[in-house]
């Protein structure tokens, strides 16, 4: 039996095709997914505190503050 993950894994991939137009290629498909995962990622890294100030950002790539 799928555990907890594996079930709001499959159903958020489903509601994903749900939302596809019905001429969506399989490059779309790919791109939502891509999507998906990075902010998932990014969710998950900011939930563990793993976060850089917006201030050493812009101090790193030399930007105006």
């Amino acid at each position: 039996m799928p555990d907890t993950e594996t079930k709001d894994l499959k159903a958020a991939v489903l509601e994903l095709v749900d939302d596809l137009p019905s001429d969506a290629t399989w490059e779309d498909v790919m791109y939502r997914v891509y999507v998906r995962e990075a902010i998932e990622a990014g969710r998950k890294d900011a939930a563990e505190g793993r976060l850089v100030d917006l201030a050493e950002v812009r101090r790193r790539f030399g930007l105006p503050e």
